[in-house]
Parts: C-alpha cells; structure tokens; sequence
C-alpha cells in the first residue's frame, strides 16, 4: 500500500519507530504495547492526493474535520481588516484527521500574521480569539473581496508550519501547510458569500465545497 507522507512527518516517524525498536528489543509484550501509537505517528503525518472542484466562485474546505457551527464574528485584529463581522467556518480536526491544510482559492497572499497564544481545545469557540494563530488574507483571482484563514493551535498542538509567503500566487487545493497535532482552522468569507456546508458535516480539505461567492 502507497501512503503518502508530509515532510514534516519523517522525524517524528523515525523516533516513534527507534523507540518502538527498542522497546521490541526489551521485551516482545513492551514493542507490541508501543506499536499502535507508532502506527498512529505515520497515519496522523499522512498526505493523501485530491482532487478539487473546478467549477468557479467555490471556497473549498483548508483541512479535514468538522464543521463547527457556523459564526458571524470580527477577523483577527493582527491582518487590519477591522471589526465588521463576517461570516467564521470553522473546522476542528481531531488527532485522527489528515492535517495538511490546503488553500480555499486560487489567489494572492495579501497578507500574514503570527501571533502567540493560549493552547486551549481547539473545538471550543474561543480559541479562534486566545490560541495561538497563523492568519492570512487571500485576494481571490478574478476579483472580489479578501477572505482570511487561520490555523490555530490546539490542546495538544504546539507547531503551526504555514509555507505561504506576502505576495505568493497560490492555487485552490493545493497544500500550504499543517498543525502538529490536533487543531482547528477558521475562514472568515468575504461579502456575499453564500454558504452551503452544514455544521456537522465531514470536511475533506481540497475537496468540500464551504460556500460560494458571489458573482
């Protein structure tokens, strides 16, 4: 079987496997007792291919999980878009879920910003205001209005690997990053947007259409 691994995976992998080894070593009972959570490691750092909607104006989900219910609350002061509210979907990924985070839309990165936190449960509602966070603004292409995405950190999540760059040219479904482990991530829809998910519902990051914009 051919399962795809994220980078970012490979030394976490090759210390789950040496400790499993030598647990082997010790006793057969003790290798075995640490085996499901080295098989658990390579799961978590799994990177299957997508295939996304082609179709225009879709916002598809960034990652794998839950939708939470859905908000209308104010983006992250750090990315200077004010206080208006806008529509928040949110999806909360559990330790199971695939977490390499894909992009929503093709379009330009017209913003980033980090900013330190707390560590609360991700799937609680305010940890999109106190976790720590990586924001950022995307000009989709062929107009309209900007649309943000977080990744916050959770219980359990101490590592927020964002690969986008100010001014970078992005394309919808294709990888920017992940969270290590457990976590959640937020999009806050532009003006217009109509949402079609339903709080619940499975996301499949690259894949499940959130909402659509208008035209």
């Amino acid at each position: 079987m051919n399962l795809p691994i994220h980078r970012e995976g490979y030394p976490f992998i090759a210390l789950f496997a040496g400790v499993n080894l030598l647990a082997f070593l010790i006793a057969a009972w003790l290798g075995l007792l640490l085996l499901p959570l080295t098989l658990w490691c390579i799961a978590f750092f799994r990177d299957p291919e997508r295939s996304t909607p082609t179709a225009a104006g879709l916002i598809v989900a960034p990652a794998d999980g839950k939708l939470l219910p859905i908000v209308e609350a104010a983006p992250p002061p750090e990315l200077g878009l004010g206080d208006a509210p806008r529509v928040r979907l949110s999806i909360f990924m559990n330790v199971f879920n695939v977490h390499v985070n894909r992009n929503p839309v093709s379009g330009t990165v017209t913003g980033l910003a980090y900013r330190p936190g707390k560590f609360f449960n991700a799937s609680f509602d305010k940890a999109s205001v106190h976790n720590e966070r990586m924001a950022m603004r995307l000009k989709p292409d062929g107009g309209g209005d900007e649309l943000v995405v977080v990744q916050i950190a959770g219980l359990v999540a101490r590592r927020i690997v964002c690969e986008l760059a100010q001014g970078q040219r992005v394309a919808q479904g294709a990888r920017f990053g992940m969270i290590r482990f457990g976590s959640r991530l937020d999009v806050y829809l532009p003006a217009g947007a109509r949402v079609v998910a339903a709080p619940g519902m499975k996301t499949v990051a690259g894949e499940t259409v959130l909402a659509e914009m208008s035209a």
